[in-house]
């Protein structure tokens, strides 16, 4: 389970489970984690549990959020990140492993993908029952071809930072997600308007300008 260490000039003050889809952070005290000083705001940050994978986002803060010295807007926290709000700082643990895929990195145009090993022990999601077999195959770009099995509960599929979706394998089939990125990936060359979308097989995505089909059965 993935958990915060929230510690002031290296002393631990609490520490936190994240057990929700959404994890509110400020000074506030209607916030899931409530942090009373001056230097947070009020609605200071938002954490975002997606599958596997767990995102942080200033809410316009006044004194902004970091990331191990870094300010950052969004940001997909890997283990052992240092957040910091103030003089606060909270820490990002994973213990042990989940079973979710690792990310898909897709650039086009350069050489065959690596994988970014993003994993999480958050679960899996709703006690999936078996289903279909279903892959990933890439129509376009560097690895055209390569066709990747949904072996996992969540595989995430993307370029982070620019474009990030995932696809859930739920006991009535499997689902699209947008993650992260200003624009939506499209399905059938229909922008994702919702939180996700049931895929059938031979439907066409487009994600981080890569061409791919959801093939099942």
């Amino acid at each position: 389970m993935g958990k915060l260490v929230v510690s002031l000039d290296g002393v631990v003050i609490k520490e936190v489970q994240i057990t929700k889809d959404k994890t509110t952070l400020g000074r506030r005290p209607y916030n899931d984690i409530v942090i009373d000083n001056l230097a947070v705001s009020g609605e200071h940050a938002v954490l975002q549990m997606v599958g596997a994978d767990v995102f942080i986002e200033d809410l316009n803060s006044t004194n902004g959020t970091y990331i191990n010295g870094k300010a950052i807007k969004k940001q997909l926290l890997a283990d052992n990140d240092t957040v910091e709000i103030g003089k606060y700082k909270i820490k990002f643990l994973l213990n042990g492993g989940g079973d979710y895929e690792k990310t898909m990195i897709l650039k086009p145009g350069s050489g065959a993908p690596p994988n970014l090993g993003i994993t999480s022990s958050f679960g899996a999601l709703g006690g999936a029952a078996p289903i279909g077999p279903a892959s990933i195959k890439v129509l376009t770009g560097a690895a055209a071809g390569r066709e990747v099995a949904l072996t996992k509960v969540v595989t995430t599929l993307g370029k982070p930072g620019v474009q990030v979706a995932s696809i859930t394998k739920r006991p009535t089939g499997y689902v699209f997600a947008h993650v992260e990125g200003q624009h939506r990936p499209s399905v059938n060359g229909i922008p994702l308007t919702g939180e996700s979308i049931a895929l059938r097989s031979g439907d066409l995505i487009e994600l981080a300008g890569t061409q791919m089909q959801f093939v099942q059965g």
